[in-house]
């Protein structure tokens, strides 16, 4: 959608022509100046600036040919139409090569003037969004992301390209590297934009319930159903659906939910009809996926239906450049928070960030300056201010695990367990894949713990 009248100068010799071209260009809304020739087109181009320079090729002294090249000179990237006579099309053809936009012959088919000037809006709108963008990552920044080392840039990229498709993704990376945020991203850049998004985790959910939640469910479907629940899917209608943690879904709904993607049709559960959705699909996992596939944890069919792109995001352990950029992030945000005055991290303080290995990621940093900010409260975070285990992280209870002799293996399995878990950040569906185990043997631990 344009934000403004684009504005467009017409440049040519005739008056009559002149005075057609800004009547119809006025009724289509844009803003219009006038030019008789091309040496008062250059005089307006400086006072004026318009987004859009429609000229005639046959003029006297500064010819349309000698103003593009002019124009082309000054700013690249401002579209010229010309406008030409029948006999001078090869000149127009000539003129193309050397970057006019597009041309249109007198007579002029206004139909196909118009639909040249939408095209070049699309194209302006498109290249000032392309700018803003580079603007941000300049300023380190891409939508909620924060960053500009060279492989979340090729994570902002990839979004972007994504963002004008329709197309399913498998988002992959480690717990805390923001595979959420990334669809979100991807959602508020695409034209769904204005529809939904949401999100559910697939491992969070258990399995009894999770058909109920991906399809809905009518009044007495079963025991519990009191009344009508609506699915994902339905809520996600004309949006985006996020399905984290996609290899922890129950083998056995797999199917059922491939159906739903590919027929775009929904029966809840205890319903004997059908109806339409209207979804994007974008899945993620901190699974390597086709290890999910051998596995027998994530079905082939439903793994080739989802990932028509895979965006895979770095561990913050390989951009350890955009650690002070997001540590400055998060401390703008919990001064805000919390009503503190923290302007930053002493260097030593700094030191240790970069040289932590961050296991939890984003998120685990994310804690970390949470933390940090509420003990400084004003001014500098010190080393002092910084949890034992990023001081001492070959020692810390992050990253090693000390058993008394004779400790029974129950026992230390549930330290394991409990560690683990602590340092995936209480992801349970991480923590299962860093100890090669079910998520659902995890529940089931925790809740023989007392602790689900």
């Amino acid at each position: 959608m344009v934000s403004r009248k684009m504005k467009i100068l017409v440049v040519d010799d005739e008056e009559a022509m002149r005075a057609v071209l800004e009547i119809r260009l006025a009724e289509w809304g844009y803003d219009v100046r006038l030019a008789g020739d091309g040496l008062e087109a250059e005089e307006q181009v400086q006072a004026y600036d318009p987004d859009i320079v429609i000229s005639d090729v046959v003029m006297p002294e500064i010819s349309g040919l000698d103003l593009l090249r002019s124009l082309k000179a000054d700013r690249p990237e401002r579209p010229v139409v010309l406008v030409t006579a029948q006999g001078s099309i090869d000149l127009a053809v000539e003129a193309m090569k050397q970057g006019a936009q597009d041309f249109v012959t007198k007579p002029l088919d206004y139909a196909k003037l118009k639909s040249i000037l939408e095209a070049t809006e699309n194209d302006i709108e498109l290249r000032r969004k392309s700018q803003r963008l580079i603007s941000q990552l300049d300023q380190g920044t891409y939508g909620d992301f924060v960053g500009a080392s060279k492989a979340i840039r090729e994570v902002y990229s990839l979004i972007e390209r994504l963002s004008s498709t329709d197309a399913s993704a498998i988002i992959t990376g480690e717990s805390g590297t923001g595979k959420e945020l990334a669809a979100r991203t991807l959602h508020k850049l695409s034209s769904r934009a204005a529809g939904p998004f949401i999100a559910i985790n697939a491992a969070a959910i258990p399995e009894g319930l999770m058909e109920s939640e991906i399809l809905g469910h009518e009044k007495g479907a079963f025991t519990g159903a009191a009344g009508t629940r609506q699915g994902c899917f339905e809520l996600a209608n004309r949006g985006t659906l996020f399905l984290d943690e996609i290899a922890e879904m129950p083998i056995v709904l797999q199917p059922k939910l491939l159906r739903v993607i590919e027929d775009r049709r929904v029966r809840r559960v205890g319903g004997s009809h059908e109806f339409s959705v209207d979804v994007r699909v974008v899945a993620a996992t901190n699974r390597d996926p086709m290890a999910a596939v051998g596995e027998g944890r994530l079905r082939e069919d439903l793994y080739y239906r989802l990932n028509v792109f895979t965006v895979a995001l770095p561990a913050l352990r390989d951009r350890r450049s955009d650690i002070p950029l997001l540590a400055q992030y998060f401390i703008r945000n919990y001064n805000r928070k919390h009503n503190t005055h923290v302007e930053g991290l002493r260097e030593e303080a700094m030191d240790l960030l970069k040289s932590y290995p961050w296991p939890g990621n984003v998120r685990e940093l994310n804690n970390v300056m949470e933390r940090a900010v509420i003990l400084a409260r004003n001014n500098w975070i010190e080393v002092i201010h910084l949890p034992a285990y990023v001081l001492h992280p070959q020692a810390g209870s992050a990253t090693k695990i000390v058993l008394p002799v004779g400790v029974t293996a129950a026992d230390a399995e549930k330290e394991l367990i409990l560690r683990t878990l602590q340092s995936a950040g209480n992801n349970k569906a991480e923590a299962a894949r860093q100890l090669g185990l079910d998520v659902k043997t995890i529940r089931n631990k925790l809740k023989a713990y007392g602790l689900e």
